[in-house]
């Protein structure tokens, strides 16, 4: 799904915060949506932290992915340059070439 936030302050009063749920292909209408309440708030309207949040169901991963597995050795720096990062792409270079 999809949810916009935002937040009502009228002067002096505490925010209302308030959101609209759309489904998870109506990314167009949500951000259209969000634009609106920027607009309103453009415009004068005591509005603010206009945000958009998703969770897609195809897009978020399983459970768990913060505990990587025990052969899991990723690493900023090379601990040897020489050694190449990454997968290769494409085909493998020939031999002696």
């Amino acid at each position: 799904m999809i949810v916009v936030y935002w937040l009502e302050a009228p002067a002096g009063l505490p925010g209302q915060a308030r959101h609209r749920v759309f489904p998870p292909q109506a990314l167009g209408e949500a951000l259209q949506f969000a634009e609106v309440l920027r607009r309103r708030r453009r415009d004068g309207e005591p509005l603010s932290h206009v945000s958009l949040q998703s969770e897609l169901p195809e897009s978020v991963g399983e459970a768990g992915v913060a505990g990587p597995s025990a052969d899991y050795a990723h690493y900023k720096r090379r601990l040897d340059p020489s050694v190449p990062l990454g997968r290769p792409s494409g085909p493998a270079a020939p031999d002696g070439g």
